[in-house]
């Protein structure tokens, strides 16, 4: 990321400060690589700028021809940059982001278009896999996504769809690493011979979403078990496949059948908190999600859920950490069964 950070507050100042085109795509060129341009097919690093309107480069070495948004998401697209920075900061900064109908009626596209530029900007968000295990306190659980049985009309019912079964609904699941904190000593704000202690956070805490085909061992313990450290302490409810862990880990149990939500302190109150909101975004914004899709909505929240405590300005370059990437519209509408089941992160 670039020393100089933006500072945003609103969507005005997005759009005032990304109005020329050039200026798109310096900071474009700058978030990709730094101000050191690099073949995007070889890597080599002695690469020509050549003169016309649309800024594009040449390499030294395979001769081949780039431009600034080749091999990401813009590529191909007829929309602006300039809009297309807007919409992204519109998506990571509201809470609940934004459906693509609203967004069509907002910049003047068709919905499919919205739709289309939205999951693009979701893979774009997709994290980077953890570079280290989770530790310290750790917090586990599942949850599924889809609607009640009762609301369905009478043929539109799913039998024997009561507990965890799966016909109707998708899970997820959910590692949470709790935040960190330190108590220091500070002066008082108005007495200044006074001290006061403050707790200081020091490590964030750490929201990992993964969509899986089921909750059974078999699919929750390899997950658990690259994404956490051994020996650290994982809170989880009281569901029988959690037991396996009680060799691994120190394991606590909240038993919520028995209306307890803490045990010796430890609860999993983190993680549902993060289910809540994620439901709340889901029925609010989109009211339906498909399971082939819904990685990339999981992903997106993950994003925001993490950043919470980035100024706006800081949140908006994190977006571009990972803007190497190109979902084509023929990889989105693949009717395959969605089967990215490692952990993104």
């Amino acid at each position: 990321m670039p020393n100089n950070i933006l500072k945003f507050s609103t969507y005005a100042q997005v759009s005032e400060y990304f109005s020329d085109s050039e200026k798109c795509v310096e900071f474009l060129k700058d978030m990709r690589w730094g101000g050191n341009v690099t073949c995007i097919y070889c890597n080599c690093s002695k690469v020509y700028t050549l003169n016309g309107k649309n800024k594009r480069f040449k390499c030294a070495d395979c001769k081949k021809q780039f431009s600034v948004i080749k091999g990401t998401i813009f590529e191909n697209s007829p929309i602006p940059l300039s809009t297309w920075f807007c919409v992204i900061y519109t998506v990571i900064t509201r809470t609940k982001s934004i459906s693509s109908v609203q967004l069509a009626s907002d910049i003047g596209v068709t919905q499919a278009t919205a739709w289309f530029m939205l999951h693009r900007i979701r893979y774009m968000l997709r994290e980077n896999a953890i570079k280290k295990k989770l530790n310290g306190v750790v917090q586990c659980d599942e949850t599924y996504v889809g609607g009640k049985n009762k609301n369905r009309h009478w043929n539109k019912k799913v039998f024997n769809s009561q507990g965890r079964s799966f016909k109707d609904k998708t899970p997820v699941f959910g590692i949470y690493q709790q935040a960190e904190y330190d108590m220091v000593e500070r002066p008082h704000k108005v007495i200044p011979t006074k001290t006061v202690r403050e707790k200081v956070v020091t490590q964030h805490p750490i929201l990992i979403c993964k969509v899986v085909p089921d909750t059974k061992a078999k699919t929750l313990k390899p997950l658990i078990f690259r994404t956490v450290e051994i020996e650290s302490t994982i809170v989880t409810d009281e569901y029988k496949v959690y037991r396996m862990l009680d060799d691994w880990y120190d394991h606590k149990s909240v038993n919520h059948k028995q209306h307890r939500y803490a045990t010796d302190g430890y609860s999993s109150n983190g993680v549902e908190n993060a289910w809540s909101q994620f439901k709340r975004t889901i029925f609010g914004t989109f009211h339906n999600v498909s399971r082939k899709h819904l990685q990339r909505y999981t992903n997106e929240f993950q994003f925001r859920f993490n950043r919470r405590h980035l100024k706006k300005g800081e949140l908006f370059q994190s977006a571009f950490e990972n803007v190497n990437r190109r979902l084509t519209l023929k990889e989105l509408i693949n009717k395959e069964k969605y089967k990215e089941f490692k952990i993104a992160c």
